[in-house]
């Protein structure tokens, strides 16, 4: 599996110079928003404390991070000064609001927003969460397909690094109804696993999936605990998923704990994960001191950067480095005829 020279340079950006992807989510839209309207007691939370919020986050996690992912409603325009030229960017595509429906979910496009103008803003990447089960409606799942291959088509034609994000969710008549950003408890393994392998498809376009636990986070087993039978067993749904991704993978967050989150991580990086690209874990609690954004700073100060700080450190000494994932080892990382790059470089219309 080689890459184009844009999405080569922009896997590089993304990681630290081993190749490790320590990556901080500022692009939250209704786990921000939804604590900040209930704190100050309005239906809708105000656009300047949405971006206060995540201009606080960006100044205290950016430092650590080897690229930050931003949505151009609160995060870019609010705190983009506070990233250093030497990080990458990961900037959203996919709108927060989506149709709920008989069938299952249905994902969308963030209005007036493309991949076009996150090229020209100069994202290094471009990231997409979709909601997918693969038991949902066939029409459904067939949409949300088709989405997600439009997503990744562009992603080609402007050479970005596609990073996709999967989230399982209940369809009606499931236990543990919500439609909350998090982590849906009673999923199930197979579910995790099949949602991925239906992308693992060249067609979608995927170069780095950003990929949940298969095994609910707060039931995650201590992975040091080698004779504990359930251990094994979740490592084993680990190595499957990492498996089934078929190229360089991250984990996220989902909401779980700090503890959660690491037992996680810890697992992925012996199923050959590459890092990870969480939010919640790491400023979940500062955030609860909001709206006091001086003790919320503080918080991150204290307990989010020292967690952060030690994921770094995890990371560094037990998760695979992208490139060296089998699908390019031992591969040239960059596409095409070399001696003939300039000619063969295609532009934005496909041709050379």
């Amino acid at each position: 599996m080689s890459l184009s020279p844009g999405k080569l340079w922009g896997m590089r950006r993304l990681a630290d110079a081993g190749g490790r992807f320590k990556m901080t989510a500022v692009d939250q839209r209704p786990p921000i928003k939804n604590p900040i309207k209930e704190k100050l007691g309005v239906e809708e939370a105000p656009l300047d404390q949405v971006q206060a919020v995540k201009r606080v986050l960006t100044q205290e996690l950016a430092p650590y991070s080897s690229a930050m992912l931003m949505d151009p409603t609160g995060a870019y325009p609010a705190a983009i000064d506070l990233v250093s030229p030497a990080q990458g960017l990961i900037v959203t595509l996919e709108d927060s609001i989506f149709a709920e429906t008989p069938g299952g979910r249905l994902s969308s496009e963030i209005d007036h927003w493309s991949v076009a103008k996150i090229k020209r803003l100069g994202g290094d990447a471009v990231k997409a969460l979709a909601w997918y089960r693969p038991d949902a409606d066939p029409e459904v799942c067939r949409k949300q397909q088709d989405l997600v291959a439009r997503m990744g088509e562009a992603c080609r034609r402007y050479d970005l690094p596609f990073v996709f994000e999967l989230l399982v969710y209940p369809l009606p008549g499931d236990a543990h109804q919500t439609t909350d950003y998090v982590e849906q408890k009673g999923k199930r393994p197979q579910q995790v696993l099949d949602s991925v392998k239906a992308f693992a498809d060249e067609r979608f376009g995927v170069d780095l999936f950003k990929l949940e636990s298969p095994i609910p986070a707060p039931d995650v087993p201590d992975p040091e605990d080698a004779g504990d039978p359930a251990a094994r067993e979740t490592q084993a749904w680990f190595d499957q998923l990492g498996e089934a991704a078929g190229r360089p993978w991250v984990m996220l967050s989902a909401g779980a704990g700090m503890d959660a989150f690491r037992r996680v991580v810890t697992y992925a990086f012996r199923a050959g994960a590459s890092g990870y690209l969480a939010g919640r874990a790491i400023w979940l609690k500062a955030f609860q001191a909001y709206p006091d954004l001086k003790a919320m700073a503080d918080g991150l100060r204290a307990e989010g950067v020292p967690y952060m700080q030690s994921l770094n450190a995890l990371t560094d000494a037990a998760a695979t480095p992208w490139f060296a994932h089998p699908c390019h080892a031992g591969r040239p990382l960059m596409e095409g005829d070399t001696a003939r790059f300039r000619e063969t470089y295609a532009d934005f219309g496909g041709e050379a």
